[in-house]
């Protein structure tokens, strides 16, 4: 059956969550050229316990860590190598807008070979490259690595990913990425949910905030405003000034289910028509039984089983349910919970809804 829990029920009809209200301009558009980069690179994890890459499967951490060691100074041509106490691992990042050489950023540490763990690890220094294939930033520290591992002579059991793991603030910027923030002349603000609506309203709030026509909406996602007209002494001074302006946003009616987990999300504008809906299953019901029988006592003969099974199928008495053409969420929301239906059955029965022509919404199936 579906019941929302009370407490639960009242948080997501109330009028709070039910309009979407006011939101500040910097929570619904990225601004042209205030971006990140993502950043990558190839390393060693070294002092594990023996957790890390067996050398035979993972040749490739073998040659890594023979070019450190001689980077280093050690000749270690035509040596073996046995240990299980580095492992080869794939370092990401994501190097922020206006980051400066010397400030640090996070990165993200994850195993590429058999190893079984970086818990207590650290990773040697790997540089970072981007898309154009320069060097942008140097990693180097302790691996924060979750998950646990625990193993016997017949038995292992992992919880978490303790192959993946962070680093905070484990890599310091080494270059800056050539772009001019400053000179630019218009700046465009892309919508991250694109509306016409939304679109104007943000058109209407940016000229009222300087009392002057600086902003055009191109498109349903982007906004450009003519900085020379704003008056302001740079770009960063007039975006300062539009960040925080209140914008109530539109957005298209939208179902959206995920089917592995039974989750359904609903928006505010989500619309019924007047439908009949009639929901029923089929339960089928095996039952084995078998009868032993055994000869009569120093009799000859042996003892066999009689299989015998009783089969059924029920099918579930079930009515017409009425959804009434819902006018708010709580309406349709009230009018799915009468069904009283498992939230598999429920994703079904929208389904068909919409292939009657009576959910007025976009459907999205993860």
């Amino acid at each position: 059956m579906i019941r929302l829990h009370p407490a639960l029920a009242a948080l997501l009809l109330s009028p709070a969550l039910c309009s979407a209200g006011p939101v500040r301009l910097k929570d619904l558009v990225e601004f042209d050229g205030v971006r990140g980069n993502d950043l990558v690179g190839y390393g060693l994890v070294v002092g594990l316990d023996g957790t890390g890459d067996g050398l035979r499967n993972t040749p490739f951490t073998e040659e890594i860590m023979t070019g450190l060691l001689e980077r280093l100074g050690v000749n270690v041509a035509g040596e073996a190598f046995r240990t299980r106490n580095v492992a080869a691992v794939l370092v990401t990042a994501e190097l922020p807008p206006f980051a400066r050489a010397g400030s640090t950023i996070d990165v993200t540490v994850s195993a590429i070979g058999d190893a079984r763990s970086l818990r207590g690890g650290t990773l040697v220094m790997t540089p970072l490259n981007a898309a154009d294939g320069a060097i942008y930033a140097v990693a180097q520290g302790g691996v924060i690595a979750g998950g646990a591992t625990a193993e016997g002579e017949a038995a292992r059991i992992t919880q978490g990913v303790p192959t993946a793991g962070t680093i905070p603030a484990g890599a310091r910027i080494e270059r800056e990425v050539d772009f001019d923030f400053a000179t630019l002349e218009t700046v465009r603000l892309a919508l991250r949910s694109p509306d016409f609506t939304t679109a104007l309203r943000i058109e209407a709030a940016v000229n009222a905030a300087f009392g002057r026509p600086v902003a055009a909406m191109l498109d349903a996602g982007t906004v450009a405003i003519d900085i020379a007209a704003t008056g302001a002494p740079s770009p960063a001074h007039a975006l300062a000034r539009l960040e925080g302006l209140a914008i109530e946003p539109e957005a298209r009616a939208r179902v959206v289910v995920d089917q592995r987990s039974g989750t359904i999300v609903m928006g505010e504008d989500v619309r019924i028509s007047r439908v009949a809906v009639s929901q029923g299953g089929l339960t089928l019901r095996v039952e084995e039984a078998p009868l032993v029988v055994q000869p009569n006592p120093f009799a000859p003969g042996e003892t066999i089983v009689v299989p015998r099974s009783e089969a059924s199928i029920t099918e579930a008495q079930g009515g017409l349910a009425e959804l009434g053409s819902g006018t708010t969420l709580s309406e349709v929301v009230s009018g799915l919970n009468a069904l009283g239906v498992s939230p598999n059955d429920l994703i079904d029965i929208l389904k068909s809804i919409r292939a009657a022509g009576a959910l007025h919404a976009e459907f999205v199936v993860q």
